[in-house]
């Protein structure tokens, strides 16, 4: 490790001992299926809207077994409020594919992880890091904003991960990657909340549309509405206040990602 790589992760490693969040449910656990149900969760979701859904979650769904033998609209109705529902169902569908195929036994290895629905490159990697203590080399929003301030904090072009990557393997803490990869993601969250967006001037770096006004505003409506049992098209639309493209656009996403369907005149979650 190069002098200056020394020196970075000294400055990580103390604020993580003085100021991290080592509270965190997740952290406290080694269970696979319980890190897989926080990873899903903390998707484009902040911390805070996790942790309280995060428990309620697990205590209808302690297991793989309860989360693939349960209704989806059951994990749906405990989803709202965090978005992107897709990830329940994917999470869901996760779980029936470890119940039937794997035995109920979570796999350990990347390769294996990837397999599975809904699973790309950083969450099997984040997985097999926190669950299994594996030194994985991945990259999320608040690490990269950790590298990019200490090693590129005044680059003019955009940088790419394919820079960062090399130095986060040259730095990982291979014999304790789960603890080190807490450190990154919390020195991260308080570097941004200093006001440092310097993640912005990454090359993988996408801007969030607002969910106000958007389709996917219209989506999380409809869902939420549609967990308390089916609906007539009038029904909905008398619940849910938008204008007709946007509402049309929504239910047919959701249609076409089985996350509802219709049976007769109503509309209902896929049974």
């Amino acid at each position: 490790m190069k002098k200056g790589e020394k020196a970075f992760v000294t400055i990580v490693k103390k604020y993580y001992t003085k100021e991290g969040r080592h509270d965190l449910a997740w952290r406290n656990t080694q269970d696979p299926y319980k890190i897989a149900v926080s990873e899903v969760m903390l998707q484009q979701t902040q911390v805070a809207r996790v942790q309280e859904k995060y428990k309620e979650f697990l205590t209808l769904f302690p297991t793989v077994k309860k989360l693939a033998e349960a209704p989806l609209v059951e994990v749906l109705k405990i989803w709202t409020g965090l978005g992107y529902n897709r990830r329940a169902k994917f999470l869901k569908i996760m779980a029936e594919t470890i119940t039937k195929e794997q035995k109920g036994k979570f796999p350990n290895t990347v390769e294996e992880l990837e397999k599975l629905p809904g699973v790309g490159h950083y969450t099997a990697r984040a997985i097999a890091t926190f669950a299994y203590n594996q030194p994985h080399v991945f990259i999320e929003t608040n690490i990269r904003t950790v590298y990019m301030h200490h090693f590129f904090p005044e680059s003019f072009e955009l940088v790419d991960d394919k820079v960062l990557l090399p130095i986060i393997e040259a730095t990982l803490d291979t014999e304790n990657a789960r603890e080190w990869y807490w450190a990154l993601m919390d020195y991260g969250s308080y570097l941004k909340q200093s006001g440092i967006k310097i993640h912005r001037q990454s090359k993988q770096y996408i801007k969030q549309k607002p969910l106000k006004g958007s389709v996917r505003e219209v989506r999380g409506a409809l869902i939420k509405v549609l967990a308390q049992g089916p609906q007539t098209i009038t029904a909905l639309r008398k619940k849910i206040d938008f204008d007709t493209a946007r509402y049309n656009t929504a239910i047919e996403q959701l249609v076409a990602e089985q996350l509802i369907e219709k049976k007769g005149n109503k509309y209902q979650i896929l049974s």
